[in-house]
C-alpha cells in the first residue's frame, strides 16, 4: 500500500517539527539518479517546511564513488529548474561531494585497531583514518534524505551510509566495502544487522554535527513507508519495512536468468546491482545475462584500474592478497561483487555461475576484464519471459528488488 499525499506530508510535518530546527544551518544528503525514489516531491516538502525557519538550507549528493553531478543532472533529480532554483529555491546551495580530493576532505578521527578487530568480528585489526566531506563542518544539522534497498555490502542501504561511503573519504570506505566482499554479496545482501552496518554507524558518530534522518521505503512511483528520526533509528524501521517490500522469494532457483537493466545505471559499476540482487537465485553452473545496451562503459571513474585487475571471485584475490592488497579496496570489492561466488584451488578459478554481459561493452573488453559476451541485438525479453517452470527468469527491471528462493534462516 502507497502513502497517500496527506500521509507523506503529515509525517514531514511530524519529522520536522522533532527536528526544532529555527535558526539552524540545514544540509541535506541526498541520493544521486542511481536510486529510485521520490526525492522531487520530498525535498519540496521539507523545502516549504524548513526554509522559512533556517538561517541556511542547502543540499549535497551523496555521491560516495560515483562519478560527480552537472547542475542540470541536479536540477532533475531534485524535480526544479534553474530557473526555479534562482527565484523559488534561490539561497539553497548544491554541492557534489568529492570522495578523492583531499582538499575537500576533513579527518574527524580515527578508528582503533581493536575497535575495528570488535566491529568486523576479528577480520580486521588496524588504525583507520575517518575522514568526510569538510562541508559538514559549516552546518548545525545533517539531514539524510533518501531511500533504503537491500545492499550488497551494508546490508540495507540508507541510513548513515548517506554518510558513509556517501559524502566519505577513502580509507574507511575502501576497509568496510572490503569486509563486506570478505563476507560475500549473497551472505550480506537484505540481512539487517552486518559487520559493515556497524562500522558505517562507528564512524557516522565521529563526524561531530547532529545527525537526523528521513528514510523511504520505496514502492513503485511512491512511498510504501517514510520513517523519520536518529539515522539510526530511521534506518532500522525503514530496513524492516524494505524486507517486506523489496525481497522476492521465488521457490526454487534458475539455470538462466535475464537481468534488464534500467536507464539509471550508467555503466556496470553501477548497474552490477542487477547481478547483486539476482545471484542467490541463479543456480551452481547457471547464466545470469546482464541485459543494458545502454552500458558502453566499464566504470566512468574506476574503468581503468578495473580493465587492469578484471573481475573475480573473492577467492582469487584472498589467495594472491599480496598481489593485490596496494590497490583500492572498494574496487576490489565491486570486482567480486559483481563476479559472484565461486573458489579458485590450485592457481584455476572456478565462478559459481557465469556472468554474460548483453551491453554496449565491446567484447574484446568483456574477455579482457574477465567476464562472458552476449550480442545485446540477439537478445529478446520475451524469449525469456514466463519460463519460470522451464528454470529462465526474467526481471525486466532489475537492481532493487532482491531475489531469493527462501526465507534466510533466523
Amino acid at each position: 500500500m502507497v502513502l497517500s499525499a496527506a500521509e507523506v506530508e503529515r509525517i514531514v510535518d511530524d519529522g520536522v517539527q522533532a527536528l526544532a530546527v529555527a535558526g539552524k544551518r540545514v544540509l541535506l544528503l541526498v541520493p544521486d539518479g542511481t536510486r529510485s525514489c521520490p526525492l522531487d516531491s520530498l525535498f519540496r516538502l521539507l523545502h516549504s517546511r524548513l526554509a522559512k525557519d533556517v538561517a541556511q538550507l542547502d543540499v549535497m549528493f551523496a555521491l560516495g564513488t560515483h562519478a560527480p553531478m552537472d547542475r542540470p543532472a541536479m536540477y532533475r533529480r531534485l524535480g526544479i529548474t534553474a530557473e526555479q532554483h534562482a527565484q523559488e529555491f534561490a539561497g539553497v546551495q548544491l554541492f557534489n561531494h568529492a570522495w578523492d580530493d583531499p582538499t575537500a576532505l576533513m579527518e574527524v578521527g580515527v578508528l582503533p585497531a581493536t575497535r575495528l578487530a570488535e566491529l568486523s568480528e576479528g577480520r580486521f585489526a588496524m588504525d583507520v583514518r575517518v575522514t568526510c566531506n569538510r562541508r559538514l563542518r559549516d552546518y548545525d544539522l545533517l539531514l539524510v534524505v533518501g531511500p533504503v534497498f537491500p545492499h550488497e555490502v551494508a546490508g540495507f542501504s540508507g541510513g548513515n551510509k548517506y554518510l558513509f561511503p556517501g559524502v566519505s573519504g577513502p580509507e574507511v570506505l575502501h576497509v568496510f566495502h572490503w569486509l563486506g566482499a570478505l563476507l560475500t554479496n549473497r551472505e550480506i545482501i537484505g540481512a539487517k544487522w552486518t559487520p559493515v552496518r556497524r562500522v558505517i554507524d562507528a564512524a557516522a558518530a565521529m563526524v561531530g554535527v547532529a545527525r537526523a534522518a528521513f528514510c523511504m521505503v520505496v514502492d513503485g512511483s511512491g512511498l510504501a513507508g517514510l520513517y523519520h528520526g536518529t539515522p539510526e533509528e530511521a534506518w532500522s524501521a525503514a530496513a524492516d519495512h524494505s524486507a517486506r517490500v523489496h525481497v522476492r522469494y521465488t521457490g526454487r532457483q534458475f539455470h538462466t536468468v535475464l537481468s534488464c537493466a534500467p536507464q539509471m545505471y550508467p555503466d556496470l559499476w553501477t548497474g552490477g546491482k542487477c547481478m547483486y540482487k539476482l545471484e542467490p537465485v541463479v543456480a551452481d553452473g547457471g547464466t545470469l545475462i546482464l541485459f543494458a545496451p545502454h552500458i558502453t562503459e566499464v566504470s566512468t571513474v574506476h574503468g581503468a584500474l578495473l580493465r587492469q585487475i578484471g573481475y573475480h571471485t573473492r577467492d582469487y584475490f584472498v589467495a594472491q592478497w599480496p598481489r593485490f592488497a596496494h590497490l583500492p579496496w572498494g574496487v576490489l570489492a565491486h570486482s567480486t561483487h559483481v563476479k559472484g561466488a565461486g573458489t579458485y584451488v590450485d592457481g584455476v578459478e572456478r565462478p559459481r555461475v557465469a556472468l554474460e554481459l548483453a551491453t554496449g561493452i565491446p567484447p574484446r573488453v568483456c574477455a579482457e576484464i574477465n567476464l562472458g559476451y552476449r550480442d545485446p541485438t540477439t537478445v529478446r525479453t520475451e524469449d525469456y519471459t514466463d519460463r519460470e517452470a522451464e528454470g529462465v527468469l526474467c526481471v525486466r527491471r532489475a537492481g532493487e528488488i532482491l531475489y531469493r528462493p527462501a526465507p534466510l534462516a533466523t
